[in-house]
């Protein structure tokens, strides 16, 4: 099963994480198919990029995001239609 989920780098207590579609068997940090965005929890106000049109073809394709890669596609949809508006 596919999946949408964390790919942790950066160095000890210094977190910066890749959104990415990965297989659910292999690895947290292992290798993936296609990475779709960033997380930055250590930024102050907007710590993501998301490709979101991305996102949805992978949703639509099965895969499943996981729970903190759900938020914030949320946070970036809401981002997005903000914007255009």
């Amino acid at each position: 099963m596919l999946t949408l989920r964390l790919n942790r780098q950066g160095t000890k207590d210094r977190p910066y994480y890749k959104i990415v579609a990965v297989d659910s068997r292999k690895r947290r940090d292992g290798r993936y198919i296609e990475q779709i965005g960033s997380y930055n929890p250590m930024e102050e106000g907007v710590n993501y990029s998301v490709d979101v049109a991305k996102a949805d073809d992978w949703i639509s394709k099965g895969a499943q995001p996981s729970d903190t890669v759900r938020d914030i596609i949320k946070k970036a949809r809401k981002e997005a239609l903000h914007a255009e508006a």
